[in-house]
């Protein structure tokens, strides 16, 4: 067993040298083969060299650097495409993060989970009407809508096994949603209590409109969740709600006209008539060309729209 652990560094120069020194202890007793893939995303400080230099001392640490500063979900996605262990454990090189919580994360997926999940329970007891609430009412939205329920999603900490997120692409702010990206691949996931330490050197890079990313990230994923290979249904809907709504307001115009109740030119129904059969004769065939665009994606990469766990006397 071989496990790769994922660092994504932004400007964190004060905090490399106590993670490392932390993360080589912790995965030296478990005496398992491992690896650091540190990600060097855009650092403005001299975090690059630090990592660098430690990267000539110790070989199990692997360095990735970014030409620009592309955001903590590329610099995860790199390090999983590149990662060659069989468990994948991101961690923040903030220090907030507690490296010695990792032997109790693969614990509970040796209890047969596919992934495990960190879950800050203590977080922001301090900041409670401003910071705490906020974030469970994230969390509790997420989960309904993913259909994935975690007490935590931010939480960068986690174990993966790799077979069930090989292979998926994380744009915007989705590294959070991995979780769910797996369970609808046919993980398992569960959750643990982990430790939530304080930030010693620099400062947070989070702030509100990261919040609202997040929204708009979790209404691409809920679209790709449950239209990803059927467009057309999402599309079509809304296309034959708009159809039957201007069908209707016209027919209604038509009888308003007959019985001389108000002339075509004294309602708007005719206008609203004809926006609404628009608008849905677009959607359907906006729905047919994402059925179209779809199938390219598919057949061009050799894609399949179906994931394989276990082959039985097949090769």
């Amino acid at each position: 067993m071989r496990i790769s652990v994922v660092m994504p560094v932004y400007n964190e120069a004060e905090s490399i040298l106590i993670l490392i020194d932390e993360l080589t202890e912790v995965l030296g007793e478990l005496k398992l083969n491992y690896e650091i893939i540190a990600v060097n995303d855009g650092s403005k400080d001299n975090s690059f060299e630090i990592l660098k230099e430690l990267a000539v001392r110790n070989h199990n640490i692997k360095l990735i650097n970014f030409r620009t500063n592309m955001g903590q979900t590329a610099a995860i996605s790199a390090g999983i495409d590149y990662a060659t262990g069989d468990l994948i454990v991101p961690i923040d090189s903030d220090l907030e993060n507690d490296p010695h919580d990792i032997p109790k994360l693969l614990t509970k997926l040796d209890e047969g989970y596919d992934v495990v999940s960190g879950w800050r329970k203590n977080r922001w007891q301090d900041n409670y009407i401003t910071r705490k609430i906020p974030s469970m009412v994230a969390n509790w939205l997420i989960s309904k809508i993913t259909k994935v329920p975690l007490h935590d999603y931010g939480c960068i900490l986690k174990v993966y096994k790799k077979e069930v997120i090989q292979g998926v692409n994380l744009y915007g702010e989705m590294h959070r949603f991995i979780p769910a990206y797996a369970v609808w691949r046919g993980a398992k996931v569960a959750e643990v209590t982990v430790n939530q330490r304080k930030r010693i050197h620099g400062k947070s890079n989070y702030n509100l409109w990261r919040t609202f990313k997040v929204v708009l990230d979790l209404i691409v994923i809920r679209f790709l969740d449950k239209y990803m290979n059927k467009p057309i249904h999402f599309f079509g809907g809304i296309g034959f709600v708009s159809l039957a709504i201007g069908l209707f307001s016209g027919f209604f115009a038509v009888i308003l006209r007959l019985f001389h109740f108000a002339d075509l030119v004294e309602t708007p129904l005719p206008v609203f008539s004809a926006l609404f059969i628009i608008v849905g004769v677009q959607m359907i065939a906006m729905g047919i060309i994402s059925e179209m665009l779809m199938r390219t994606y598919y057949e061009s990469q050799g894609k399949k729209s179906y994931a394989i766990k276990d082959l039985i006397n097949l090769k």
